[in-house]
């Protein structure tokens, strides 16, 4: 499971950073019913960063896998939103059953944390 943990804190490395170079895109999946989009696009980019260093360094401890599940529950109504809202995924327009598609695989991320 050392190469899935790996995986995964390129994965969340790479997806934080891009809250910040594409910081565009990110705002346009948050819902529209939540004000200071731009903070959120940002607290959630040093989370995810976080997260994927600790992944990559170390066997994350059954607190940071608790804490990843948490934040993949939490970001879950963004996803939700861009599938309701037909929103491009980096600049791409994306397929309706490729953006419904996404939404179980947060189930299948959380599944995978905890076996790490």
């Amino acid at each position: 499971m050392k190469w899935v943990r790996r995986i995964f804190g390129i994965g969340f490395t790479f997806a934080g950073v891009m809250h910040f170079v594409r910081s565009e895109g990110f705002e346009a999946i948050v819902p529209s019913y939540l004000p200071f989009k731009k903070a959120i696009i940002w607290i959630t980019g040093v989370m995810e960063i976080i997260f994927g260093l600790l992944l990559i360094l170390k066997n994350p401890s059954e607190r940071t896998k608790k804490l990843i599940e948490w934040f993949l529950v939490a970001v879950f109504p963004a996803n939700v939103y861009m599938a309701q809202k037909n929103i491009p995924l980096n600049g791409k327009v994306l397929p309706k059953w490729a953006l419904w598609g996404r939404l179980p695989l947060q189930y299948v991320l959380i599944k995978l944390v905890r076996k790490m």
